[in-house]
């Protein structure tokens, strides 16, 4: 299940679930669409509720990822559990995608953006 929140200019995206090629199809439309509709120029992806990513998931963040590239914001992804965390660092995401795991560092990370 995928819902979304808006707050300021940062796009909050949170997922619940396995993020496999059912909910990475309902992510990516769902990022998309709000992307195309409102000047959003940072994404949040909440991934506490994930227990798993497959190689759809993993193409779906790395797709929305560039689209934010492309308009001049960023994205950053808070909460992943360990079994998700260690998929994020051998897919090399964690490489040009922050992962954070508290709120401070979600601070942090949008002071240092501006």
């Amino acid at each position: 299940m995928v819902t979304v929140k808006i707050k300021n200019d940062a796009l909050i995206v949170s997922i619940s679930g396995d993020l496999d090629l059912v909910i990475a199809r309902e992510f990516r439309d769902t990022v998309d669409k709000v992307l195309k509709d409102k000047p959003i120029k940072n994404l949040i992806l909440d991934l506490s509720e994930v227990n798993f990513i497959d190689s759809s998931g993993l193409g779906a963040i790395l797709g929305r990822y560039k689209l934010l590239q492309q308009r001049g914001g960023r994205m950053s992804i808070w909460g992943a559990k360990p079994s998700v965390f260690r998929i994020l660092d051998l897919s090399g995401i964690m490489k040009i995608i922050p992962v954070l795991k508290t709120t401070e560092d979600i601070l942090r990370n949008q002071k240092e953006a501006k």
